[in-house]
């Protein structure tokens, strides 16, 4: 009996681990982000907007960015609610945005994801002169 209630323990240990944040499993699920988005002290503008900061942040506003009308319309504040649902489907939830994502499905790369992207909340967005 012992044995099974310590299995169970375990089991349910893992699986709390497993739905866990991990900012350091976020910036290999941002390596895909990297072909048009980037983020840290030095970040500028690309294919898409710099990503500095992005929670909490009215979406279509880094200044320098030409963003799709669609998503300055969007009237999105990016939570890590409205990020969650917007990177899983980025034309589905705003039609009409430029980002040609097909989008991540996997809800734990996503957790992971946002993780990463919350440690440079505080980073100014910094754009090339």
């Amino acid at each position: 009996m012992k044995r099974i209630v310590l299995a169970a323990l375990l089991v349910a240990a893992g699986l709390g681990q497993a739905s866990a944040q991990d900012a350091a499993a976020g910036e290999k699920v941002f390596a895909v982000c990297k072909a048009c988005h980037q983020v840290g002290d030095n970040a500028k503008n690309a294919v898409g907007p710099v990503l500095n900061g992005l929670i909490g942040r009215k979406a279509g506003s880094v200044e320098g960015y030409n963003y799709s009308d669609a998503n300055k319309k969007s009237g999105i504040t990016w939570t890590d609610e409205e990020f969650t649902k917007y990177i899983q489907d980025p034309k589905g939830v705003v039609p009409g945005t430029k980002m040609a994502f097909a989008g991540i499905k996997d809800p734990q790369k996503i957790k992971d994801l946002i993780a990463y992207l919350h440690t440079f909340d505080k980073a100014p967005v910094k754009l090339a002169e």
